[in-house]
């Protein structure tokens, strides 16, 4: 089972690694079409309405300036995982089954279905990473009130 689940570690990282690209792109978008949005403002005998206007876009262009770099950071840290390294303990780069379901630990990407299975790619600092944070096969941890079986690591 573990060496199928090295197999599967590579492709949950290029899952993980085309949310983020595919994340960086929208955001680019919508940096774009906000500047084009502040360039195309014409000013007019109603003043206060270019002013508003430009502000507004540029507003805009600021929250999703903040996005690009939280996506930076994702990227960051993704790339930073070596996913053809094996895990013996639950840390970033680890392909975790527990009796709650699949985790690869690397970003939080949410829900990647991959061969039938549902696997969850969650955050080293997300609450249920943190709670698994070091088990290993054969440990339980307390999680949201229930025990948590860790059932494989790789």
């Amino acid at each position: 089972m573990a060496s199928s689940n090295q197999l599967i570690k590579p492709r949950l990282h290029a899952l993980c690694l085309a949310y983020v690209h595919e994340r960086l792109a929208a955001i680019q978008a919508a940096i774009n079409a906000a500047q084009e949005s502040a360039n195309s403002e014409t000013k007019s005998s109603a003043g206060d309405k270019y002013e508003t206007g430009r502000a507004m876009a540029q507003n805009e262009r600021d929250r999703n300036l903040v996005q690009l770099q939280q996506a930076r950071q994702l990227l960051a840290e993704i790339q930073r995982i070596n996913p053809e390294l094996p895990c013996d303990a639950v840390r970033p780069g680890a392909l975790v089954h527990t009796s709650m379901g699949w985790f690869y630990l690397g970003i939080s990407a949410g829900k990647l279905p991959l061969d039938g299975t549902d696997y969850f790619a969650v955050s080293a600092a997300a609450p249920v990473a943190a709670a698994l944070g070091g088990k290993r096969a054969g440990e339980s941890v307390s999680f949201n009130g229930k025990s948590v079986q860790v059932l494989a690591v790789s």
